[in-house]
């Protein structure tokens, strides 16, 4: 295995080596479907191989397809390597004690998330989960019915191990967060949690590059939002993979991959960029709530 691919994230491998097949099968000018009459197996295999969605990846599909495509001895190490971790290594969110606190729609979720350039989030309830505080997120009403209290540790240490994106050393996750003014002025918690989780929006917006911050304000009034909260992905200029749509609910959560519903979601995005005050102005608006508390 290479030493690049030993040291890379199983999400990063699914993604490198989605791109890079797929690649080699243009290069050669061969179809999904020639290349899965080659190797006597369905067309949707060689789709979701393209597409990273196989949680593992095994390096065997990997040598045959390397064969087809005539790839070099160098390449095919590095590809069969990137294969091999997905069997050897599991994301952090893979993890089986984390199972009980992860819905399987968040789980799809987050394997996009991992390997995201750019996330575009807009919230009218709760402040976005990848800007919030240990205690904001102890304060909301999560399931605790349904779990016990290490459960309700281990929903709360995943939450904080998203926002690690953020500060990548390589490149890291840039996200663009609009949010209804209802955000900062509904109390979670005490005034305590909500002066100290309105600053953690505010420090990370002013000292981090790859975070913008919008509020929509009451007296904007009717607004494209207005039907609920929802998260827009996008992935990098050489991904071939399109935006993505996260949605969720109390009951579930669930990704939108048509082009038809990932677009109309940009759109309304790209109408709250242009109808709320810019950055600058959404900070201001930010330390004059924490001043309420």
């Amino acid at each position: 295995m290479s030493e690049e691919a030993g040291s890379a994230a199983p999400a990063l491998c699914r993604l490198q080596l989605a791109i890079e097949l797929r690649e080699l099968r243009d290069g050669m000018g061969m179809t999904a479907a020639s290349v899965a009459k080659r190797l006597v197996v369905s067309p949707s295999k060689i789709n979701r191989l393209e597409a990273a969605e196989n949680g593992i990846v095994e390096p065997a599909d990997v040598m045959a397809l390397c064969d087809i495509y005539e790839a070099d001895a160098e390449h095919r190490d590095t590809l069969v390597g990137y294969a091999t971790v997905t069997k050897t290594k599991k994301d952090w969110w893979q993890k089986r004690e984390l199972a009980p606190v992860i819905s399987p729609g968040f789980k799809a979720y987050l394997g996009q998330e991992a390997v995201a350039a750019a996330v575009q989030n807009y919230e009218n309830e709760f402040v976005p989960g990848l800007l919030q505080t240990e205690a904001y997120v102890r304060a909301l009403p999560l399931p605790t019915q349904e779990l016990s209290p290490a459960e309700i540790d281990k929903l709360v240490a995943v939450r904080m191990t998203r926002q690690e994106a953020l500060h990548r050393e390589d490149s890291p996750l840039k996200l663009t967060a609009i949010i209804n003014e209802s955000v900062l002025k509904r109390r979670v918690g005490n005034s305590a949690v909500m002066r100290e989780q309105l600053g953690h929006i505010a420090e990370l917006a002013t000292s981090l590059p790859n975070v913008r911050i919008q509020v929509v304000p009451f007296d904007l009034g009717a607004h494209p939002g207005m039907n609920g909260a929802f998260t827009h992905l996008r992935f990098g200029d050489r991904s071939p993979f399109p935006p993505i749509v996260y949605l969720e609910n109390r009951a579930d959560a669930w990704v939108l991959r048509k082009p038809s519903d990932t677009d109309r979601y940009d759109e309304t995005f790209t109408d709250l960029q242009a109808a709320a005050p810019g950055h600058t102005e959404s900070v201001s608006m930010i330390h004059e709530a924490i001043k309420e508390f």
